[in-house]
């Protein structure tokens, strides 16, 4: 079979071909146009659950919290996922971003709440817009509020090596900086449950 035949021919097949070396594994073929290439099923695998070791480096700290989800907070967990990931940063970033919004929203994307708003904070994770976080429309976006979050965790030095609360407190200037400790070990069973889904 003459090359350019051969490569429209796996082009269709989803295969690719690269400086002269085929992606993928060939069954081989011999020289004529009837040649059956022997097909054989490909055993999906699922990926392991992240290591617990680099989701909670520390161990917990303190006494642990832990709030039934319903889907909207699921929801916004699984977008904190994507957005971390989105990021290329590691397992345990998500899970310092979702402690994070545990204590400051119950994971719940909250708009200004009026008289019982604290300050100007909204979304997930209690930005401020007056603080320079984004405009409302912004915070309130859990892809944007997430991706803000996590620009502001790469900036300290050093948060993959730190406990949860230290590095949620860093970021967020929290006046309760102790209370992010209770969520980690939610957030870190929910980034084992999501992670690869």
């Amino acid at each position: 079979m003459n090359t350019i035949i051969r490569k429209s021919m796996l082009s269709v097949a989803g295969l690719a071909f690269a400086g002269g070396i085929f992606a993928g594994p060939i069954a081989g073929h011999n020289d004529t146009a009837t040649a059956a290439v022997d097909a054989k099923p490909v055993a999906v695998v699922q990926a392991d659950k992240p290591d617990t070791g680099k989701l909670i480096p520390h161990g917990t700290q303190g006494a642990q919290s832990r709030i039934a989800l319903n889907d909207e907070q699921t929801a916004n967990v699984k977008a904190i996922i994507a957005a971390t990931k989105k990021a290329g940063m590691p397992e345990r970033a998500a899970v310092i971003s979702i402690g994070t919004s545990l204590q400051e929203s119950k994971l719940e994307n909250l708009g200004h709440l009026g008289d019982r708003n604290d300050h100007d904070s909204q979304g997930l994770f209690q930005q401020r817009p007056s603080s320079g976080w984004g405009t409302p429309e912004q915070i309130t976006d859990p892809d944007y509020s997430t991706t803000a979050f996590l620009k502001g965790l790469k900036q300290v030095d050093g948060w993959q090596d730190m406990p949860l609360t230290v590095a949620a407190q860093t970021v967020q200037v929290s006046a309760y900086p102790d209370a992010y400790a209770q969520w980690e070990q939610q957030a870190a069973d929910l980034v084992a449950q999501y992670w690869n889904s």
